[in-house]
């Protein structure tokens, strides 16, 4: 079994804590989820997008993508419109000014977690004999 330390910087010390704190609490539980995060992503592509196509982009079921919708709704990160196309009921999902600043702080969190693993050097070990 392997333990976590703080890596060591180049003078042998302990990360300067003054570099903030984790990427990772900068990542909001109610965009990060897998399939919220996804409808947050293609509505930033388009005005709007039809349920049906998030629905087959997204690989889930019409339960499941309607409680994320619901969350996001209720969240106040996407607007829900019903509508008819021709005599067919239509749902179409926009994101909101407060959904499109939500998803670009998550984007910039995990572009920082990755930069931060990117920019990790393990310490070299010598060789044991």
């Amino acid at each position: 079994m392997s333990t976590a330390e703080a890596p060591e910087e180049p003078d042998g010390g302990a990360p300067d804590e003054s570099d903030g704190p984790h990427p990772t609490q900068d990542l909001d539980d109610t965009v990060h989820q897998r399939v919220r995060l996804g409808v947050l992503t293609v509505a930033r592509e388009a005005d709007r997008v039809e349920f049906g196509f998030l629905k087959g982009q997204l690989g889930v079921t019409d339960g499941n993508l309607s409680r994320h919708l619901k969350v996001l709704e209720e969240s106040g990160l996407v607007a829900v419109a019903k509508g008819y196309a021709g005599r067919r009921p239509r749902t179409w999902i926009s994101l909101t000014p407060q959904g499109a600043r939500a998803l670009d702080r998550e984007l910039r969190a995990l572009r920082e977690l990755v930069r931060r693993l990117d920019s990790y050097r393990p310490p070299t070990e010598p060789p044991t004999a």
